[in-house]
Formats: structure tokens, sequence, C-alpha cells
């Protein structure tokens, strides 16, 4: 409020300057002006308050009139004077308050002030999103779903009314500003004791390595989420203890990667990491043999690299080789039918159309499929609102950085567990990866499950800890069983065992106050086992199998004695 009261003040300066002095001269003068009696013989003027009380609502417009008695000349030739004056330095001071509340920078003062307070009057926890394009409204959306506070903080201000204007079930404030400056990301809640974590989403990368300096600065035990674009501006993020740094280019290529050398594992990660309830995806299988590669940008230079790891034979087709740095490639754009048959795409059995121009990456493909339908085509779509374009094309493979970062984003915030399941998933053979999806379609069906991770902690599950404390020994298998019928279990699988990273962990595993555990199930599972992690009477009758009464009037009508029936 300091800033708007100083602006306020600056520009109505001179407009009050003109009141108060025309305020005091017309009283100064109208004291001074001689009067006449009631029987009109010359009498002192008035006094000071009269006259302040006559020129306060003559100066209004007010027009009240009472007058004691008749005026003399001069005091109606003064208030002849003092009524032009005064309205006229009241209509400058009004044409002056009306320019002031239509000043954009008074505007944005304003929001500024009303976002800060409504961000101080958090009071679950928030994260702090720069950046809401499309990676950041599509996570905003999905955090939204899940009754999580977001905090925005973005240089554009059609993107900023844009998302006023969503509908969204929690309020989100949000705030025109440069990430880059730490005065914002404080302004945003950066030192409010709720604040859960920092996301940096923006398209420039010094944008997303300044916000993960001066959040690892001023708060250094909060997680900082970044995306990055390159690989040395990942490598500077890291440097300064961001917890995850996702570079879309960088992970699909290794998904591509992948899907050629385990697609077992490639299907697993989809399945968990897709909007739950979706139907489930087919199995991806990228054919092996020669591809080409249009476009040696940082996607192009990310998908070569991962697909040279599985010794993938590859041709690279660029426009512009000098600029990129490609040293073997057909010069070219990929659009035209002679560089695509010099590149030899009769023979080859897939295609990847990577450039950073969306409708060049459709012309690229439908190209290549008049010259060897039977291909299997990558293509890269930069800009959501081309969507319709892809989906109508149907390429095996769309990629889309804004669906990567934001599902990659997703999971870390929701499942944190879910990316160390996923690393200890490398280790394992493929054959491992097809069991599991069988052992998931088993229990969810045909949909996407579920993911949700369960921490023994007397914040989460207030009931498990108070059993422990009651030294009684509980197990995974105690976890799953369904709070309506114990002999039977809720469909969800345990995944990892977070304390001692067991993959699968068996059912008869013993709990400890603290555990993590990861589970995937089908919808309802989550909100079932919850009966047993927060209901002590719930979890007494999945331990004993008793089903103890609820209520207080229950249990002391349980306890009461029974009277003999009478004889």
């Amino acid at each position: 409020m300091n800033s708007v009261l100083f602006l306020v003040l600056r520009r109505m300066r001179m407009p009050l300057i003109l009141l108060i002095a025309s305020y005091a001269v017309s009283i100064l003068g109208m004291s001074l002006m001689p009067g006449v009696d009631a029987a009109g013989n010359p009498a002192p003027g008035m006094s000071l308050f009269h006259a302040f009380y006559f020129v306060s609502y003559t100066a209004t417009t007010i027009g009240f009139g009472e007058i004691p008695v008749a005026f003399s000349e001069a005091q109606r030739t003064w208030a002849l004077v003092t009524i032009y004056m005064t309205v006229l330095v009241w209509l400058y001071s009004i044409g002056t308050i009306l320019a002031l509340l239509q000043d954009p920078a008074f505007q944005r003062v304003i929001k500024a002030n009303a976002f800060e307070h409504r961000v101080r009057r958090l009071r679950q926890p928030f994260y702090i999103i720069c950046g809401c394009g499309e990676t950041g409204t599509l996570l905003m959306k999905a955090l939204d779903s899940r009754n999580q506070q977001a905090v925005v903080l973005d240089i554009d201000a059609d993107r900023i009314s844009e998302l006023e204007l969503g509908q969204y079930h929690l309020e989100i404030p949000a705030l025109t500003g440069d990430a880059r400056l730490p005065e914002n990301l404080e302004a945003s809640g950066l030192n409010h004791p709720s604040c859960a974590g920092v996301i940096a989403l923006t398209n420039d990368d010094q944008a997303n390595l300044a916000v993960a300096v001066t959040a690892k600065l001023l708060r250094p035990e909060l997680p900082v989420l970044c995306r990055a674009d390159s690989m040395e501006t990942a490598g500077n993020m890291v440097s300064f203890g961001t917890e995850e740094v996702v570079n879309a280019f960088t992970a699909f290529g290794e998904h591509l990667a992948m899907a050629l050398h385990s697609p077992g594992q490639h299907l697993l990660y989809d399945w968990l990491t897709d909007i739950p309830g979706m139907p489930l995806s087919e199995p991806l299988r990228p054919p092996h043999g020669k591809w080409i590669i249009c476009g040696y940008g940082r996607f192009g230079k990310a998908v070569v690299r991962n697909l040279r790891r599985e010794k993938v034979e590859l041709v690279i087709v660029e426009a512009d080789p000098a600029r990129t740095g490609c040293e073997k490639c057909i010069k070219g754009s990929g659009t035209e039918a002679n560089t695509l048959l010099e590149a030899g795409i009769k023979g080859a059995v897939g295609i990847v159309a990577g450039t950073d121009n969306d409708v060049n990456n459709l012309s690229i493909v439908m190209t290549a499929r008049e010259l060897n339908p039977d291909l299997f085509m990558v293509v890269r779509q930069n800009r959501h609102a081309n969507a319709p374009l892809f989906k109508r094309f149907g390429a095996n493979v769309t990629m889309q950085p804004a669906d990567i970062v934001g599902h990659e984003f997703l999971s870390l915030l929701t499942t944190p567990l879910l990316s160390r399941f996923f690393a200890r998933c490398k280790e394992q053979p493929n054959d491992w990866a097809n069991e599991l999806l069988s052992r998931i379609a088993a229990v969810v069906g045909d949909t996407v499950p579920e993911i949700w991770d369960v921490e023994l902690s007397v914040e989460n599950a207030v009931a498990i800890r108070q059993a422990m404390d009651l030294k009684m020994e509980l197990t995974l298998r105690d976890l799953i069983r369904n709070p309506s019928d114990r002999d039977a279990d809720l469909p969800c699988i345990p995944l990892l065992l977070g304390n001692s990273e067991a993959l699968l962990p068996d059912l008869d595993t013993p709990l400890f106050p603290g555990d993590r555990i990861l589970f995937c199930g089908g919808h309802g599972a989550r909100g079932r086992q919850v009966l047993a992690l927060r209901n002590l009477r719930v979890l007494n009758y999945l331990l004993t199998g008793t089903d103890s009464p609820g209520g207080w009037f229950w249990q002391w009508l349980r306890r009461a004695p029974k009277r003999a029936p009478r004889a």
C-alpha cells in the first residue's frame, strides 16, 4: 500500500495544492467581507467556522442554502468568486483522479498489492509457477484438479488475463512480472511459510536459471523444478542444487531409445504418467533399421544422441549445416522429395520430422508417406494450437514439449517416489516390465491407473501410527485389505518401498514408522485405503476382524450391562 499511496500523492500533488489554496482564499475572503443584520444595517462578517461551512457546501455544488440573514453586496460578490474558483479546481482534481485510475502504471500497482494480499492469506501449501504458457497451463489444470494450490508469475499480461478468465476450482493468484527479478518472486510468496516449491517453466533458459538461482539463495530448503532447453543451462542449474531439471528434447530422445530396446519399460512409463481414467495406450514398437532425421537443432541432436547409443543407422537432413554444426548430413529441409530420395527414404524404416516449424514438419512427413507408406513416423509439434492438424495426420508418435515437461513435473510433484521407481526399473530386463504390465492390467482393466504414495506419519496415517505405538505388528498386506471385506484386497499394487528402494515389495514385508510406499491402482482404491490409514476402528477391523462400534453412544450401549428378562 505504500507504493499506491506514494503514487496517489505524487499524481494528486498539484490538484491538492490548488484545492487547499482555493479553499483557504475563499474562506479568508468570506470572513473579511462586511455583512448586514436582519434589519439591513451594516454588521461584522462571518466567523471562520461559518465561512468554512458556507464554502464547503458551495464548492461541492450541494447548494444547501442555509443563510441566517441576507448577504451584503460584498459577500455576494465574493460568493460568486468562490463558486467559480472552487468548482474549476474541483473539476481539475476529479479529472486528475479519473486519469490516475486509468493509468496502466497505477492499475499495475493496485493489482500487485491485491496479489500480495491474496498470497499472504494462503494457508495451504502452494507452488510458485513461473511461466503460464502451454506447459504452465497444462500443469496448473492438473494441479487444480487435485486441489493443489498454485501461484502464477508471468511476464506476458495477455496470459495472465486468460488465466483470470479460466475456470478453476481454486482461486489462483497471478501477477504480471519478470520472474528473473527477486522482488517478484518474493511478492509471489517465496518467503511464505506455506510455499512448497518453485517451478520455472518459461521459454527462456536464462530466466529459468535466474529463478533457480534466486530460489536456492533465498530459500535453499525449497525444492526447485526447472525446464531447460540446452544441456549447458541444465548443468548450470544442477550446480546450484536444483532438484529436478527437465529437458523435453532429451527426455523424448531417451523415451524413443527406450521404446527401441525395451518397449515394455516404455509402455510402463506411459501407463504410470498418463492421466488416470484415460484408456491404456498400446505398446510403441519402433522398427530397427535406417532412420532419417530431418532437423539437427536441439531436438534433432537429442534424438540422434540416443538413437546412436542403440546402434541405429542414421541419415541427417539439415537446412543449415554450418549453423547447427552438422558435419555429415544432407543439405535440405526435407520438405522436398528429391532431398528425401537422396537420404534413402525408399530403404528407411523410420523418419523424424524435428524442425521448429510445425508446417514444415507436417510437409516432411506427408512427402515421406507418399514416397514410403510403411515408414514409422515421428513428428515434432511445437504449438498446442496446431493439435487438430497433427491429430488429423495421425503419425505414429507426435512429440509435444509441453506435454512431456508437464507430465514429468506432475509426476514429480504429486508422487515423488515415482522418479525413483523409474530409476530402479531401468535396471530390470524387459521381461520384468512385461510381467508388471500384465499385473497392472489385471487390476485396473483398460484404463490408466491412479498413482499415489503413502507416508506412515502422524499427519498422513494417524491410525497406523497409533497402532504402531501400541506395539501392533503391521505388514504391507494390511494396507491393501478392503475396508468393506478384510478377506478381499483393494485393486492396487505396491510398486516401491521407499526406505529400502525395494521394487514390488512382498506383501508380508513389515512396516515401520516413516515408511513410504508407492502404489498404483484402480479408481477409488486410494480413497478406500485412506480409511485404514486414518480411522482406527477400520484399521482394527482389518487387523482383527472385529467391527467395533464407532460412535460414543454405540460404544456406551455395547458396554452397558444387559438386564435379565422379567419372569
